[in-house]
């Protein structure tokens, strides 16, 4: 990648010290036993607990297959990113941990490192069909990752004009 965040590389290397490097290895129960985190399913709304020595993160079975791994994503972010409980917190503080697990989300489920080796085709709707094929999510949550990722792409293409120009005494 020519680019990456910070998010990025910390998922990269994520993947990486789980031996996990192509869209067909993303399994959640494959990653979460890899990682040291039990996994069960129950009847409510899915959610992480945390406790000293074990990490469980709870996935609600009356979802999709594709919004357990996208919820999935959302719990591990919660779980690798941040510490306690959110009981105690102040609402804005909720709001920007659940602003992180999102973001974590859309680039854990979708990573980039895997992103950029895709070929695809050239209508949109057939793109977003392969992003959600390809790594087993939605077609709205496809759709929000294949968004982000573009305008990362095009911030970057800018940026680097910008430098070229102002190398160049433009």
């Amino acid at each position: 990648m020519a680019y990456s965040t910070l998010l990025e590389d910390y998922i990269f290397s994520l993947y990486q010290s789980i031996h996990i490097n192509e869209p067909n290895q993303l399994d959640l129960k494959v990653i979460a036993s890899r990682l040291g985190i039990n996994i069960d399913y129950v009847n409510s709304s899915s959610k992480t607990l945390y406790a000293p020595q074990e990490a469980l993160i709870l996935i609600d079975r009356r979802l999709t297959v594709e919004k357990q791994w996208q919820d999935f994503g959302h719990e591990l972010g919660h779980l690798l990113r941040h510490c306690g409980s959110q009981l105690t917190l102040p609402p804005p503080f909720i709001e920007m941990q659940e602003w992180q697990a999102n973001n974590f989300m859309y680039h854990f489920c979708v990573p980039s490192f895997m992103l950029e080796k895709i070929s695809f085709p050239w209508r949109k709707k057939e793109v977003i069909a392969v992003i959600a094929h390809t790594f087993n999510v939605d077609t709205e949550f496809a759709l929000e990752r294949l968004e982000r990722w573009l305008r990362q792409r095009e911030s970057l293409y800018f940026y680097r004009q910008m430098n070229e120009a102002q190398q160049n005494g433009l």
